[in-house]
């Protein structure tokens, strides 16, 4: 007679839980698939979360009771990493971790498989250090050499208790190969491609779309400069305050700022502007996927992700110098294409390859590959 066993108990991981964004909504698939599992993260507020993931039941470790830690997470960095280590996870069989802050360097028991799903490995300590260095204030910027430096060693240090590296974009995995020298296979990340949908080409307008945080690495403000040099109309959706007020500054009264805005509204002028412009180097990109759903296409710059999702002069155009004269004649390429007066269904059948089903699909191809401790198994 076999032995009975039992399905496995599941440990989600996550850096920090105060908003839903990218990572979260992968989260959220997670979650879907692993219904009962448990999730620890650094710090959390319930009120920033969606109903999905509260539902779950959420620990925390020791940076949650420290003073502010919902609004000064972010300082307590240098102190996540011992934090991770005294958490006892004994009574889990499968640990997922969701990496792009601190959440990999969890020790498991020695048959416990542990998967790490990487949106990036941090940007401050590896290559985006020096640009966030030079905006950081003067204390930060004192204590960065010494705080990053330390974080790099056990960055690298935990990436060998890793059994399985997945990474969100052949990017993000050329990453995890040069800084931790691991491989990593990669499942692209869920989008939401069914919330969004075309309209008819007579509904359209005659405008160019910019759309997300206004940071400096999203380049907003080359969008702006490239679109008030051509006079070409630009719309912005998109905040702080203080970045619309300041980006304002140098538009011309054909670069409009919409803010903030509702989902509805950002549905509404995905699906009825020209192309989406895309001018910063992201780790994927969900934006260009849900422009592609909208049956948009994408006029962005040839690094990062966003080569896994816009295939040039079929569903976009890429270009290759980060300047206002190359955003304005990739724009200019883009008017003089088939792109600019093709049906949509060529964006949305592009957009398919990237739901949900075909997240979950992929990577319960990885996990169920993974063994498991005796006596359980998927049931």
């Amino acid at each position: 007679m076999a032995a009975a066993t039992r399905p496995p108990r599941v440990l989600l991981v996550h850096y920090w839980l105060v908003g839903m964004r990218g990572g979260e909504k992968v989260l959220e698939a997670l979650c879907r698939m692993f219904p009962g599992a448990d999730i620890l993260t650094h710090v959390i507020d319930h009120d920033s979360l969606s109903p999905r993931l509260n539902q779950h039941r959420i620990l925390t470790t020791s940076i949650n009771q420290l003073p502010w830690s919902k609004q000064l997470y972010q300082s307590y960095l240098p102190l996540m990493p011992q934090a991770l280590e005294a958490c006892d996870l004994a009574a889990y069989d499968l640990v997922i971790s969701s990496e792009s802050g601190p959440a990999k360097g969890v020790i498991v028991p020695p048959d416990t498989p542990h998967l790490c799903y990487c949106h990036s490995p941090m940007r401050y300590i590896w290559d985006q250090y020096h640009t966030y260095k030079a905006s950081a204030g003067v204390f930060a910027r004192l204590a960065m050499p010494y705080i990053a430096h330390r974080l790099r060693q056990w960055d690298v240090t935990s990436a060998a208790r890793v059994d399985q590296f997945v990474a969100n974009s052949e990017h993000v995995a050329n990453r995890v190969q040069k800084y931790w020298r691991r491989e990593a296979a990669v499942v692209h990340p869920p989008v939401g491609v069914a919330d969004f949908a075309p309209v008819t080409p007579d509904e359209r307008g005659d405008y160019y779309l910019w759309l997300g945080e206004l940071t400096p690495y999203k380049r907003p403000d080359l969008a702006v400069e490239a679109f008030t040099r051509s006079g070409r109309p630009l719309k912005l959706i998109g905040g702080p305050d203080k970045s619309v007020s300041r980006l304002e500054k140098t538009a011309g009264s054909n670069v409009e700022f919409l803010g903030k805005t509702d989902f509805d509204t950002l549905k509404h002028h995905l699906a009825r502007c020209k192309a989406l412009i895309f001018p910063g180097e992201e780790d994927f990109g969900i934006v260009p996927v849900e422009a592609l759903a909208s049956g948009r296409p994408v006029i962005g710059f040839n690094r990062g992700g966003i080569r896994d999702t816009i295939s040039d002069g079929r569903t976009g155009i890429l270009y290759d110098e980060a300047t206002v004269e190359g955003l304005n004649a990739a724009v200019s390429r883009f008017e003089n294409s088939d792109l600019a007066t093709c049906g949509s269904d060529v964006f949305t059948r592009a957009a398919a390859d990237f739901s949900e089903e075909r997240f979950a699909r992929e990577m319960w191809s990885l996990i169920k590959a993974m063994p498991l401790p005796h006596g359980v198994d998927w049931q």
